[in-house]
């Protein structure tokens, strides 16, 4: 018992102090995409064609569009641009309150706002979430389970995962919802309390990821419960995900 209380003397405060400070992103994290104002060869899809998911389009001026609700962050768009014009910045704040919201054609974007006053009178200092896994890997799981450890530590923020749906105020939804995982989900959002809350974490849960428009999965939460909060990747990075739950608290 002493070498336990040792070690841990040794190791001392291990709670990052976010978000009073930015945390340390590796060198190799890949953040919010940047598309250059203009130089986009007019009957070039380049950028189109290598993305697996279909995120990319081009807007009515010819300039490359990416949806972040589909987008796996995988660089191929940024290597197949002839001009240069995609890059990925090392910025993790991407949730967002609106789907539409997720669309990025140019350094402009709108993060997540604070929900209504009356929910966040109910939700601003404590918010209990039940995770329901609708047919994931198990990589945006796992993120969300690092959230739990002293580095992140969730609940100095009053933030809870809680076993049961009627223990919740919200869920936090991933996975494509497969057609096995869908009357479940439908029953444990139906189960929760009202007034509730839905987040839906990552690519799979916002628009389907890699298995969108397969007939085992409908593309997401969107059409079967209302989402509140999105937040993007493939999977999404520890601090994207806490920076959408406390921005959607007001607590930044």
């Amino acid at each position: 018992m002493l070498h336990i209380l040792r070690a841990r003397l040794h190791q001392q405060y291990r709670t990052y102090p976010f978000p009073e400070k930015k945390p340390v992103l590796s060198q190799r994290y890949t953040g919010r995409p940047l598309i250059k104002g203009d130089g986009c060869v007019t009957d070039c899809s380049a950028c189109a064609q290598v993305c697996p998911v279909g995120a990319i389009s081009r807007s009515s001026a010819g300039k490359p569009v990416i949806d972040l609700g589909r987008c796996i962050f995988c660089h191929a768009c940024e290597a197949a641009c002839p001009a240069g014009l995609i890059s990925f910045s090392s910025e993790f704040a991407l949730a967002t309150s609106n789907k539409e919201d997720l669309i990025v054609n140019s350094d402009k974007f709108n993060i997540a706002s604070a929900l209504p006053e009356e929910y966040k009178r109910l939700f601003g200092r404590s918010m209990k979430l039940r995770q329901v896994s609708a047919g994931g890997c198990n990589a945006c799981e796992a993120d969300c389970n690092v959230l739990n450890t002293p580095a992140f530590d969730l609940a100095r923020f009053g933030i809870q995962f809680v076993a049961s749906p009627r223990h919740a105020d919200g869920l936090l939804i991933t996975g494509p919802v497969t057609q096995n995982m869908k009357l479940a989900l439908v029953k444990t959002y139906e189960a929760l309390p009202s007034p509730k809350i839905v987040i839906a974490t990552g690519a799979c849960a916002i628009s389907g990821g890699l298995f969108r428009d397969n007939p085992e999965v409908n593309n997401g939460v969107g059409d079967i419960v209302p989402v509140d909060l999105y937040i993007p990747g493939c999977p999404p990075n520890p601090w994207t995900i806490l920076d959408g739950m406390l921005r959607l608290m007001g607590r930044i």
